[in-house]
């Protein structure tokens, strides 16, 4: 009997891809798993808005079923949607894609992003990729087969990776650059002096630019410059996009891609058989979303900057030095004065005090000592989250002294 066991378990780890049995599980895993043991958490990791879908959008997406709208779309999307779609763009940035041939609808920024990646690597292809960055962006990386390369970016910089750091990673594959700012999981975002160093390091090197904008809407004071609208980087450059943030419609699922005719043909093959279209009813309530969800918008991104400003001076009076987050919901604080590693801060944190917050180095190398905490939960629960942490350090940092 246990001899059938092992050979049957050897059976199934050689019938997986090796792709896939290569890549690492979510290094939260686990730390998610003790989340369900414990009651009465207030969680900070999950990066979700707290606040529900506009009404109206809502209602529009209902409405559309009510109507019998719940046949596949075009491949490409509903045209309304990317006809307003192209406005919207034109008027945040001044960069104008033909809804026609330029826009692809898809299944969340997941999709978009898999893809773009899809579309334009080769085995053996190099992506340089600013780290700490969004968790998913390795894997989909490794999964086309192509070579995923960390750029490091540190506090001292503010989190702003730079074209000098790039240009220390560039080899004869280096492919494309992916670019996620407003940062998830540090709230950076690059300025535009920034932004055109990174453009003028692509042009010299001829290397596509994929650009993951999907916090545009949530900025603090500051400005979002769109990639794609710098000189000459709309030829060269896949910019991604959705509604799940900025008009809280993570559940919908709808994403988009804007990109040159050929690049989004080349995106669309995959997108054809894998995906088919992306939601329908969801394409109807973000047509909404964008003829009637301005103010939502405004109201929603008013009230993250309220938690953000409180969170943020909480950790600094805490003595948690944090770079300040001027896009996304999140903050990013260094915890290593405990003397804790993050991992193990994360998981004493949710046992002792009940509160979720995700460990920095799920998010590359880069982020060890620190952890991610989503300020898009209720006002109330972020006091006294804070007030938690606050206990939480007193006890650790009395304990490291000893």
């Amino acid at each position: 009997m246990g001899d059938h066991h092992v050979e049957g378990h050897q059976a199934q780890r050689g019938a997986i891809s090796r792709l896939v049995a290569e890549l690492p599980a979510s290094g939260i895993r686990r730390f998610f798993e003790l989340l369900d043991s414990v009651e009465g958490v207030i969680s900070l990791a999950v990066g979700q808005p707290d606040f529900p879908t506009p009404a109206q959008v809502t209602r529009a997406g209902a409405d559309s079923m009510l109507a019998g709208n719940t046949a596949y779309t075009s491949n490409y999307g509903l045209l309304e949607l990317r006809e307003l779609l192209s406005r919207q763009l034109e008027r945040l940035y001044g960069v104008s894609y033909s809804p026609q041939r330029e826009l692809l609808l898809t299944t969340g920024v997941s999709e978009a992003l898999d893809l773009a990646v899809r579309a334009i690597a080769d085995p053996g292809d190099e992506i340089l990729v600013p780290e700490p960055g969004y968790v998913a962006y390795e894997p989909v990386i490794r999964l086309a087969g192509a070579t995923y390369v960390p750029v490091p970016t540190t506090a001292a910089s503010r989190f702003m990776v730079t074209a000098d750091a790039m240009r220390e990673r560039l080899t004869p594959a280096t492919k494309a650059i992916l670019l996620g700012y407003p940062s998830n999981p540090t709230g950076a975002v690059l300025d535009r002096a920034s932004l055109l160093s990174i453009a003028q390091f692509a042009e010299e090197h001829d290397l596509l630019v994929i650009s993951d904008e999907v916090y545009d809407r949530l900025i603090y004071g500051v400005e979002h410059v769109c990639f794609a609208s710098l000189p000459g980087m709309r030829e060269r450059t896949i910019l991604l996009g959705g509604f799940s943030k900025a008009y809280a419609m993570t559940g919908w699922r709808l994403g988009y891609a804007a990109a040159t005719p050929a690049i989004l043909e080349a995106m669309m093959k995959v997108h054809q058989y894998v995906m088919m279209s992306a939601p329908t009813a969801a394409q109807y309530a973000a047509i909404e979303a964008l003829r009637s969800g301005e103010e939502d918008v405004r109201g929603m991104v008013a009230e993250y900057d309220r938690r953000r400003r409180m969170v943020h001076g909480r950790l600094l009076g805490m003595g948690l030095p944090t770079v300040e987050p001027l896009g996304a919901f999140y903050a990013f604080p260094d915890i290593s004065s405990t003397g804790l590693d993050d991992v193990a801060f994360a998981e004493q944190f949710l046992v002792e005090e009940r509160v979720a917050v995700v460990p920095g180095s799920t998010f590359g190398q880069s982020g060890q000592g620190y952890i991610r905490l989503c300020y898009a939960a209720a006002y109330d629960d972020l006091v006294e989250a804070m007030d938690r942490l606050e206990r939480f350090l007193a006890r650790h940092r009395g304990t490291a002294a000893k």
